[in-house]
């Protein structure tokens, strides 16, 4: 087949490249803004902005694409509370941008990277896909908007499956995770282990939990790459749907704290802080559906997902920005 990846080459999104790379013949879009082209296997890839309709529909043009995985958006919650603008063009407009060029140019079949925050404040736990949406940041509401608009454009006959992922973490193929800035615990935390960080700042310790901290869903950002895959033979099946993509089981702060500290066997020092506002005490997917209907099954532990990043980190414990990509 032939792809076009958006936002292809960012953290999940160049995962999913080298999981497929030598299976289809993959063009990856992407600005550049958080993404890393080194990150990338040998494909096409052109840099630009969805904003820019003219580019794209040369890019589709020349294409011809059987299909679209669209990964390209801003992810930070805190600043789509600051910035709404910044999430609303980006992961909406311009969402629309690529809907509007795949519909001229007859693509017909799209897999999106959702998000778990289109939820909100869950009231049952584990959340299932039918629960309540009612996002209480910008972020998910912007990606809950596309949603809706993927669902609107079934008019024109186009099918998608949207994956909301809970806490993508981990590495593989020798790629890691790096925002700038980071706000994720697992590559927080790593940070500190390697002292490029004093502690980690514990927002909350009176949480209704066994231990006092929020619990999360922590799932392996290779499981994540190999759900997409799924999703994309789903589509060829003419099959549509929204799921879940967590392992069903939580892991609190302190946990995921100390199984870092485990891993890397240094101390990772804590500071204790107020609660955020907004934090619930648990967020945990329901992922039967997934499993049921796409055949997919999470395959690794916290503990997996914290070694496979901390080799990742501790070979590129700048990142990717000091220019040397160690794989």
């Amino acid at each position: 087949m032939k792809l076009l990846l958006t936002g292809g080459a960012g953290y999940i999104g160049s995962h999913i490249v080298h999981l497929l790379h030598k299976k289809h013949d993959i063009t990856v879009f992407d600005s550049l803004v958080n993404g890393h082209e080194k990150s990338l296997p040998d494909v096409h890839f052109v840099k630009g902005c969805l904003s820019d309709t003219a580019l794209l529909d040369r890019v589709f043009s020349e294409g011809k694409f059987d299909a679209v995985m669209h990964f390209a958006g801003f992810i930070e919650a805190g600043e789509s509370m600051q910035k709404p603008e910044k999430y609303f063009q980006n992961n909406t407009v311009n969402g629309l941008n690529l809907l509007n060029a795949m519909i001229r140019h007859n693509v017909k079949k799209i897999v999106y990277a959702s998000t778990a925050a289109v939820y909100g404040q869950p009231k049952e736990v584990p959340i299932t896909e039918e629960a309540e949406k009612i996002p209480t940041n910008y972020y998910g509401l912007s990606k809950l908007m596309f949603e809706n608009m993927l669902d609107a454009m079934k008019v024109h006959g186009l099918k998608s499956v949207s994956l909301r992922f809970f806490n993508a973490s981990g590495a593989a193929f020798g790629i890691g995770e790096h925002h700038e800035p980071e706000t994720h615990l697992v590559p927080l935390v790593l940070q500190a282990a390697l002292g490029k960080r004093e502690c980690i700042k514990l927002f909350g310790n009176d949480y209704p939990t066994p231990d006092g901290t929020c619990v999360r869903d922590y799932v392996h950002v290779l499981d994540i790459a190999r759900a997409h895959e799924l999703a994309l033979n789903a589509l060829e099946q003419g099959k549509e749907g929204n799921y879940n993509l967590g392992t069903g089981k939580g892991h609190s702060v302190k946990e995921v704290i100390e199984a870092a500290r485990e891993v890397t066997r240094h101390a990772i020092p804590i500071k204790e802080e107020p609660r955020r506002s907004g934090d619930p005490p648990f967020l945990i997917a329901s992922n039967e559906k997934a499993v049921k209907e796409l055949g997919w099954k999470p395959e690794y532990s916290l503990k997996e997902i914290v070694k496979h990043a901390w080799e990742w980190h501790s070979k590129n414990p700048d990142g990717f920005k000091s220019g040397v990509y160690r794989i």
